[in-house]
């Protein structure tokens, strides 16, 4: 076996053990995203997605790119599920209608009152009992994710970009930023915990004493808020 041929045995092999090495970060990721998702989507189907990701992350990764593998990998395999959720169009048009519906309640509410649009206000714009709004926010909840969840293929260490580009990610970043610095105490403390922290929903409800589907409601809640602020992004 000559040189070239035992470099490349070396390379496949260290491949191998790195993809083995973090397949559980596969799983922790599918099933963070998981949590958010309508019950047709399988934990499997975003396992294989983000097994694709990793694979593209160890033959792409080089640590000249100023992030360690792992933090690399985690972007890959999020965005390969997140790709995929797109492809098969898991939110039904019903429900993406009902959060511009939320979106809009939201608009017209603070823009009435100049002030942070309470639930009761909302469901009331609606025209809802607040059960029926709180199931809504359940509904909903799933189809709101990917505005926040989703990352660029522009935010990967190493990725060149022109001045417009990154000038238009920077005031996205900046205005997002902002919004959320709007939201209500307890909705902004939960999207922290969420995205900041990364505890899942059970976790975040024993720190706010609430229940598990009541933090799904908060979520949803803060996500419609951001989109409604947010509509000239979204």
């Amino acid at each position: 076996m000559n040189a070239a041929s035992v470099y490349a045995s070396q390379q496949k092999l260290q491949q191998n053990e790195k993809i083995a090495q973090h397949l559980p970060l596969v799983k922790r990721i599918a099933l963070h995203l998981l949590a958010r998702l309508p019950s047709t989507v399988e934990l499997d189907d975003l396992q294989q997605s983000g097994l694709l990701g990793l694979l593209s992350a160890v033959r792409s990764f080089s640590p000249d790119q100023g992030a360690s593998f792992e933090t690399y990998a985690g972007i890959r395999i999020k965005g390969a599920m997140l790709d995929e959720l797109r492809k098969l169009s898991w939110a039904p048009r019903s429900i993406n209608e009902k959060a511009r519906r939320l979106s809009s309640a939201v608009r017209e509410v603070e823009a009435r009152n100049g002030g942070q649009a309470s639930d009761q206000d909302i469901a009331g714009e609606l025209g809802l009992s607040m059960n029926d709004y709180h199931q809504l926010l359940n509904e909903t909840a799933s189809c709101q994710l990917v505005l926040l969840e989703d990352t660029p293929e522009d935010d990967l260490p190493g990725r060149e970009e022109g001045p417009e580009a990154l000038m238009q990610d920077e005031r996205f970043k900046a205005a997002l930023t902002a919004t959320i610095d709007t939201l209500p105490e307890k909705e902004k403390l939960m999207m922290a915990l969420y995205y900041q922290e990364d505890l899942n929903l059970k976790e975040i409800g024993e720190i706010l004493e609430v229940s598990e589907s009541r933090v799904s409601q908060i979520h949803s809640q803060a996500l419609t808020r951001i989109r409604a602020k947010m509509v000239d992004w979204t």
